[in-house]
């Protein structure tokens, strides 16, 4: 190899690597900052939320079409622009003064992840080719320090400086990503493959997840009446995505791959195994810092299950490759359930550090036997000249089920706080008094016995859908990541 092939190479695994790990850092950090923003910006729960599934709607909707722009306009030119986009949205975010700005900066900042980490998977494949395989390992390596280190040192940042921090510090580097992917004599490498510009599939994915998820945060605050024309809207956008993807010519996603044998029991499991990520990984931190711990405190609680995925995953992985994804995935979500039901005695900063700990551990470990099988599970039944997509699609489902269990569970927790006498749109507040205190905690475990049952439901259909048997064909696939989560997480490129 050359070494201007070898720079070339090198230059672009940084840049990929820090760029995504920008993107992951965002989704765990802001989770930790929100009752700060929410003190500063009077938020409420919904507003809140809005900060999270602005982000996670605008991913949502735009990973597979951003693939498909990479491989039309080149890959690095796509992540470059992704890069600057998520750079100009954080300066939004940190300036903003009402909660529509800070959750506009949140929907721009999608647009933005949604283009730089669907293209850094792929520009490390072209750029690497035969070494795709050791680039991808390497770039996960690298994004997952992000995952482990950023939730603590983002909570540092918020308890000591300020939450508008969080995203000043994506300025520099930004500037550090674009001058790396620019290093490479700006070349716009392009995938060879499909490259379809769906904008309608894409639109109308984008009004069905905003129709369905406004129905569902503003419920408690507004009424049915008032959410119900949303919901209508996101509802029909939703049946008309159907009817489009099975009669358009080339649609985002092509109708002979969801016919694939298993794939869709695989993407069912994906939606209702990443719904139960999503709310538990929102609900957990806030909940933390409502009993009294710091945000510093609140952000270690992602340490765990980082550390088990980066040193375990890759052993579940191989013992599904041999007897087949069933058994790690059923018992990997029946885990995630215990994991969240040691939480229920959690009334207290005492009770966290016994119920807590214990609960993390348990997590740390369903988490290591789901990431890996779950996504070969929903890629190894689709064809080679398909997997990108299958992957983008997979990806998408993660995304969906988390956009939607977080709108579901958190208008639950809302009308759990009103039922139990809990005065305020904000049931997990740190500075609620008394009784409100205890209404509070009566909304968390409603919370968590919701999330436990869907997490049942989807060890359930793992162990009676999925195959039992090693897949007959092999792929490289890369897990969602927790961040995003992808970004498992875990993820999703």
């Amino acid at each position: 190899m050359s070494p201007a092939a070898r720079r070339a190479r090198l230059l672009t695994l940084a840049a990929t690597s820090l760029g995504s790990a920008l993107a992951f850092l965002d989704g765990t950090v802001v989770v930790v900052a929100l009752p700060r923003m929410e003190e500063d910006l009077g938020l409420g729960l919904a507003g809140q939320q809005w900060v999270v599934l602005g982000y996670a709607l605008a991913l949502s909707a735009l990973y597979l079409l951003s693939g498909a722009v990479g491989d039309r306009i080149g890959l690095r030119r796509t992540f470059v622009a992704g890069v600057v986009l998520f750079a100009l949205a954080s300066l939004v975010c940190a300036a903003a003064t009402t909660e529509a700005m800070l959750v506009g900066g949140r929907v721009l900042q999608g647009f933005g992840g949604a283009a730089l980490t669907t293209s850094s998977l792929a520009l490390l494949r072209v750029v690497w080719a035969e070494e795709a395989g050791r680039a991808i390992g390497l770039w996960t390596s690298l994004t997952s320090v992000a995952t482990v280190g950023g939730p603590p040192l983002g909570g540092l940042i918020v308890q000591t400086i300020s939450w508008r921090w969080v995203f000043l510090l994506n300025l520099p580097l930004a500037v550090v990503v674009v001058v790396l992917a620019l290093a490479v004599s700006g070349r716009g490498e392009q995938a060879r493959g499909r490259s379809t510009l769906d904008l309608v599939g894409a639109g109308l994915t984008a009004v069905g997840l905003a129709g369905v998820t406004f129905g569902l945060v503003e419920l408690q605050a507004r009424g049915l009446t008032a959410v119900l024309p949303g919901l209508v809207v996101g509802v029909a956008a939703l049946a008309a995505l159907l009817v489009w993807t099975l009669r358009a010519r080339d649609p985002l996603v092509p109708p002979d791959l969801l016919r694939q044998p298993g794939l869709a029991h695989a993407n069912v499991v994906t939606l209702l195994v990443y719904a139960a990520l999503g709310a538990h990984l929102l609900f957990l931190p806030l909940y933390l810092q409502f009993l009294g711990f710091s945000p510093t405190l609140a952000g270690l609680a992602f340490t765990p299950p980082s550390l088990a995925l980066i040193l375990l995953a890759p052993r579940f992985g191989r013992i599904a490759d041999r007897n087949g994804p069933r058994w790690p995935i059923a018992a990997g979500s029946l885990a995630l359930a215990v994991a969240v039901l040691l939480l229920l005695p959690i009334d207290t900063r005492a009770a966290a550090w016994t119920w807590g700990v214990a609960s993390l551990i348990v997590l740390a470990l369903g988490l290591s036997a789901l990431v890996a099988p779950i996504t070969a599970a929903a890629l190894s039944p689709a064809p080679d000249e398909l997997a990108g997509v299958a992957s983008g699609l997979n990806q998408t489902v993660a995304r969906i089920g988390g956009v939607l269990a977080v709108a579901g569970v958190g208008a639950l927790a809302a009308w759990a706080f009103s039922r139990a006498g809990g005065a305020g749109q904000t049931p997990f507040d740190p500075a609620l008094l008394a009784a409100d205190r205890e209404a509070g905690v009566d909304a968390f475990r409603w919370v968590v016995a919701v999330i436990a049952a869907v997490a049942v439901v989807a060890s359930l259909l793992a162990a009676t859908l999925l195959s039992g048997t090693r897949p007959g064909r092999r792929a490289a696939v890369q897990p969602c990541r927790l961040d995003e989560p992808a970004v498992p997480a875990p993820q999703r490129a």
